[in-house]
């Protein structure tokens, strides 16, 4: 009974959160169009926060339940399954991913800064511990206030917008989806949690796999739905601002709390021995395939291929 009543919630929650990322990415560009901000600063900015919202939400509420273990797990896994799994799709669904957007001038440069700075942040000291120092965690959140403070900078000249008026729903509707995929993401996880549970999976592969997953929901449904719209540098932007996003605020912001009430984050040994190595890889892998602004179907094949190999062995493992 109780799996076939989390089965119904699943169902109904994910409906929601495909339909409020829908919304929530056609308000965001027409505001941010409206503001004169290129569809790549969008993407990177105002979808990237949005759609990593949930990633973020539960990472603060399992700091608060004592169960930090899921922080970095979330992190990580999630940022793993946004270009393995995010890129591979969209890139499959869209048969190609083509931009003209630069992103070696800056971007990408911070996404590989933040992905190497995780990495020795989580890497165990001298007695083999795994920590986030208040101090560690405010670099994080130090790099993401330089990020975004950047991306509004007007660096991006490769595209010049026209300002257009905007009509008040706009604003409403973008607030209204925001809220829908919250929630729509919120209810998704639990129920994926609470079905994981009934088969006794341990918290460690649940954090890196089921609920890295479920909060990656929004990217993968914003990113398909830019590209179905003829708009790929809002997906581009979406994956690379939600791993900067990720890196920065899901581990920075949580860490703080964490160390603010007496208690560091737990680092299982799974992440460091394994799961921040496939984060390296995964992120020059995606730089890459951003060199020649193109993302073939085949290479998106690949990234499933690498997605479907950190999940099996999670498990194995």
């Amino acid at each position: 009974m109780d799996a076939l009543m989390w089965s119904g919630i699943f169902i109904i929650s994910l409906a929601g959160l495909v339909k409020g990322s829908d919304w929530f990415i056609g308000a965001a560009e027409k505001i941010g169009i409206a503001l004169g901000i290129p569809s790549f600063i969008i993407g990177v900015t105002i979808v990237a926060v949005g759609t990593s919202l949930p990633e973020l939400a539960s990472s603060i509420v399992a700091v608060f339940s004592g169960d930090s273990s899921i922080v970095t797990g979330n992190a990580v896994g999630s940022n793993i399954a946004n270009i393995a799994l995010v890129l591979g799709l969209t890139a499959i669904i869209g048969k190609r991913v083509s931009f003209n957007v630069n992103l070696m001038e800056a971007d990408i440069p911070f996404l590989i800064c933040s992905a190497f700075l995780l990495w020795f942040i989580l890497a165990p000291n001298s007695t083999g511990v795994s920590d986030v120092s208040i101090f560690e965690a405010s670099l994080l959140i130090a790099g993401l206030i330089i990020f975004i403070g950047y991306s509004f900078s007007g660096n991006d000249e490769d595209e010049k917008p026209i300002k257009q008026k905007i009509e008040p729903m706009t604003y409403l509707t973008l607030l209204a989806s925001g809220v829908l995929v919250y929630f729509g993401a919120t209810y998704t996880i639990e129920a994926i949690i609470k079905i994981s549970e009934m088969f006794d999976i341990k918290s460690e592969a649940i954090a890196l796999s089921v609920v890295a997953l479920g909060t990656s929901l929004p990217e993968i449904v914003v990113s398909v739905t830019a590209m179905r719209r003829g708009k790929p540098e809002i997906a581009i932007g979406n994956i690379l601002g939600s791993n900067i996003f990720n890196t920065f605020a899901v581990v920075g912001i949580p860490g703080i709390i964490a160390q603010s009430r007496g208690e560091g984050l737990i680092v299982p040994e799974i992440i460091t021995d394994f799961s921040m190595p496939m984060m390296i890889a995964m992120t020059l892998l995606f730089f890459f395939m951003m060199i020649s602004k193109t993302v073939s179907r085949w290479e998106g094949l690949m990234l499933l291929i690498f997605y479907v190999y950190f999940i099996v062995e999670l498990f194995v493992r």
